[in-house]
Order: C-alpha cells, then structure tokens, then sequence
C-alpha cells in the first residue's frame, strides 16, 4: 500500500509536529509517521510511580517554549494547553544548607541577592534590563535558519556597539568567569552556572555563560512553566493543532527507509509494508547520525560527508528518577521550597568538578542533580499534601549501559537530594528509574539519553552542526530537510528545527523555488569537495 502526500515527516516530536503544522498551514498534504504509540517524542507523561502521580517522563519545565514565538503564534491555548508556574521559577541548594532563588519579580530577586552581597541586586536589575531590551531580536535571531540577517540588523541597532561586542564576548566567555565578572556572591554565581549546566558546556567552557545567562534571564522573564496536568498536555495540544489543519498522523510505525529516487528524496518506506509517497519534500525530526546512518543508504551521501558525520559528538548519558512522596521535600533552605527546579550536589567550584570528570569519562562521585519538584509547579500532579518528583543527572557515554554504575549513581543522586533535605528518603512511597537504556528505547532520539540532539559545543553549532556545512535544514540529499534538535539552534523544546525545516521546505517550492534549490545544490557541492 502507499499514501501519496506532499510532505511526510518522520517524528512527532515536538520539532516534528510544528514542521507538520507549518507545511499544513501552508497547504500542503502532510503524513507525519512516529515509531511510538503516541506523539510528543521527549514531551510525554504517565503515571509510572504510584496511582495519582503525575510524571513527566523527559523535559518537564518549559522556558524556551514559553518564550519561543514559534510556539507562542500556534495559539495552543485554544487546543488544550494551559501553562501553569511554581511560585518561584528556579533555586539552587548548596550543600552547606545555604540557598539561592530565582524569584518571580525581578526586584525580589534583587533584594534577595543584595542581602548575600551588597551590590549584587544592582548588577542583576542591570542585566534584566539589558536582557529585556534585546530580547525579542535576540529570540529571533536563534530561532532564524542561518543566516538571521534581518533578525541581526535588528539585535546590533537595538544594541548599538556596544552591546552588541558585549553580547559577542558573552557568547564566548564561560559562566565561571561571567560570574565572578559580574558579582560578588556565590549565591548569585551558582543560579547562573547551575542554569549552564542544563547543557553539556563545562562551567569554565567557552559558551557556558550564554546558555547560563539565557536560561536565568528566560526564567525571570517567563518563568520555568509547565503544561498543566503534564508534559504529554503540551504534546496533545501540538497534535489537536496538527490534525486541525489536515496532517494524517501515524503512530505505532516505524520509518525503515528514506527513498532516494534520481538523487531526490521521495517519499518513506516503513516498517510494516508501506510506503508514504512525497511530491515535495521528506522531513525528519530524528537524530543526524540516525538519518544519515539508518534511514539512508551509504552510496546516496558523498564521502566526506560520512567523514565528517564520524566526528559528530553526542552530549553526555542520562539518568532519570521519578518519585512518588508523601509529603513536601523537607528543604534545609527556607529558599527552596516555592522552586519549580531545584539545582543541587555541588557548589560553584563543585560544578566545575562535575563537568571535569564527565570530560575524562568518569562517574562524578557527588553528581549535579537537575531536581524537578512538579506538584509545587501544577497541584493537579498529585494528591493533596503530597509531591510528585524527579531528578536527573548526568553520566558519561562510557559504562551508561552497565546496570551496575547507573544502580549506584540512584544512590549517589538520593545521598544528594537527603544532604540539603534531610528526611526525603523516608519521604517516598515509590520509585521509577529511568536509565540511560530506558530512556533511548522510549525515545531514540535520546541516545543512551542524551538530552540536546548533540553536544553544544562551539565546534558543534551553527554551521557545524551537525557537520560541517551549511548549518541549516537543506542535507546534501535535495528534498530531505533535518528537523531535530541536531540541526540548528539545538535542543531545548522551542520548535524552531521544525519550523526552520518547513520554512527552507516551502521556499523550495515558491516563486524563488528553483534558484533556491540550485543555490543549496552548489553550496553543498563547494562544502563537500573532496580535498586536493
């Protein structure tokens, strides 16, 4: 059997579905095919810890989607989706009992980070305004296929000189040092590089400090929300949005193949027989190495491509626990308790300690802990009085499998959550634990569950990601667009790979279509010439 359409995408993920609704939107006819019985890929949430216990079984707090004018022009709020935010967006709980907070106004905030150091609220009120004024530009400057020419004109007059060199060497700088350039204290260091660390960039890594930066300015601005009910609301609302305009959505299918016919993509084989025919383009929101390596046939790619694609770099292994608690997490620091997300397992030096044994390959013995606290954020996660919880943290790729490592790294995780909480442990009713393992088989994407589609490293963004190349959706396969978080701008749930791969994709097929695809021909040759 085959369906004949104009575009299939392959992957509902989130970057999949907004790809799916930016082509329907447009007109075309589109199939969108998922591996998995249900859309959503890394934004999905069960019960998998006790009866009324509501968890998100990858990304739970949603800043960039908050902010992202991608999914904000959907208007999901009229499928479904309602955000919902903890009384405080984001705090750190270091392990002398101490506490830093990220509040919901600006000006406390402020208050609460002059009275750990004098002069510290100045300096955060100052970058608050810088941020406010640059950001609108500055979003669409990330979320624009490369290059953002108009949304950069826009961010260097909105800037002038000045601020625009500043936020160049912003991007370059690591938090560490961002930190200490800036501020006097450790609590107001610690919210900045707890935030850098969400990425895979080391504290004292160049690149740090913008990731740390916008993730706490992000958090001031819109907070840290969550889709009400659960992360899978945030992905039903995507599908409602898709189904509305016309999308065919096939779940509970695997894509074998990406059919190559004259050099062209033309359509998908699946697994069970079919084949989804495509008049314009094929879109997949899977990782590179899958596409390149599992979904196309070695002879369509040109030889240095499959070279360069051999130095692509994952980011590093996850663990994930969920827990079902009886009551509030018993927080040493007054501080912490209104948090959303809670940083834990290390100080400002600490941190820097973590990244550097995930770097040589080794089990950080006192882990950074990523601590979501989601009944705080959404009361309807869980019974009255009780906590719907989890944490995540990072191992290296190396032993991610071994059954034994990740057992004792749950160990070293619960250690840390019961130092700044004494009492969590006789907290809990029940337990999930998601390995690394688990984590790939529910989302392949997430290899041996790897977060961010790749690492974000300098070497690995813009136009080297996912290699070195254009740093846009167009693959040296014309009519194939990459559309996962492996392409640009990276991981994060804001929808800007989807929607940058159906922008590319319909203008290939506009008034300009053929000069385009001759244009995106002859860069792709002039970037895989092999060497002389």
């Amino acid at each position: 059997m085959t369906l004949t359409c104009d575009a299939v995408v392959v992957g509902a993920g989130p970057n999949g579905l907004v790809a799916a609704i930016a082509l329907a939107d447009a007109g075309w006819d589109v199939v969108l095919v998922e591996e998995q019985d249900e859309v959503g890929g890394a934004v999905r949430s069960a019960e998998v810890t006790a009866p009324g216990f509501v968890t998100d079984l990858f990304s739970a707090f949603y800043p960039l989607a908050a902010a992202s004018p991608v999914i904000r022009d959907l208007d999901l709020g009229a499928h479904g989706l309602t955000w919902v935010r903890a009384p405080d967006p984001v705090a750190h709980a270091l392990p002398d009992g101490r506490g830093a907070v990220l509040r919901s106004r600006a000006e406390d905030t402020a208050a609460g980070l002059e009275a750990h150091a004098a002069g510290d609220g100045d300096a955060w009120l100052r970058l608050v305004q810088q941020w406010q004024r640059i950001r609108d530009p500055l979003l669409d400057a990330l979320f624009t296929p490369l290059p953002p020419v108009r949304p950069a004109l826009r961010l260097a007059r909105t800037a002038h000189v000045a601020g625009t060199l500043d936020l160049a060497r912003l991007a370059l700088s690591s938090v560490r040092r961002f930190g200490h350039e800036e501020f006097r204290s450790e609590e107001a260091r610690v919210l900045f590089t707890g935030n850098a660390m969400h990425s895979d960039l080391p504290p004292d890594g160049a690149g740090s400090a913008l990731f740390g930066w916008l993730l706490v300015m992000l958090g001031q601005d819109v907070g840290f929300p969550v889709p009400q009910g659960g992360a899978g609301r945030l992905a039903e609302a995507l599908r409602r949005r898709a189904e509305s305009c016309g999308v065919q959505v096939l779940c509970g299918v695997r894509a074998e193949a990406v059919e190559v016919v004259s050099g062209q993509a033309r359509g998908v084989r699946l697994a069970d027989g079919r084949r989804v025919r495509a008049r314009r383009a094929v879109v997949a929101d899977v990782s590179a190495p899958a596409l390149y390596e599992r979904l196309l046939a070695d002879e369509v790619l040109p030889d240095r491509f499959r070279a360069d694609l051999r130095r692509f770099q994952w980011d590093p292994a996850t663990i994930k626990v969920d827990w079902a608690l009886e009551r509030p997490v018993p927080w040493v620091s007054p501080e912490v308790r209104g948090a959303g997300t809670v940083h834990l397992g290390a100080d400002d030096d600490g941190l820097v300690g973590v990244a550097a044994d995930l770097a040589v390959d080794r089990v950080p013995e006192r882990p950074f802990v990523l601590f979501g606290q989601m009944t705080t954020a959404d009361p309807t996660r869980s019974p009255v009085g009780t906590e719907s919880a989890w944490a995540y943290s990072h191992l290296p790729r190396e032993g991610a499998r071994d059954p034994e490592v990740v057992a004792r790294q749950v160990e070293r995780m619960e250690q840390e959550v019961e130092r700044v909480a004494p009492g969590f442990g006789s907290s809990v009713l029940a337990r999930h634990v998601q390995s690394p393992a688990s984590l790939e088989a529910d989302d392949t994407n997430l290899s041996r569950g790897a977060l961010n589609g790749g690492t974000a490293g300098l070497h690995q963004q813009l136009v080297f990601r996912p290699t070195r190349g254009l740093g846009r959706p167009e693959t040296p396969v014309p009519g194939l667009f990459l559309a996962s978080a492996s392409a640009h701008p990276g991981g994060g749930v804001h929808g800007a790979c989807g929607w940058n791969a159906a922008v590319v994709a319909l203008a290939q097929h506009g008034p300009l279509g053929p000069a385009r695809r001759a244009l995106a021909r002859t860069a792709w040759a002039r970037v895989l010439r092999p060497d002389r």
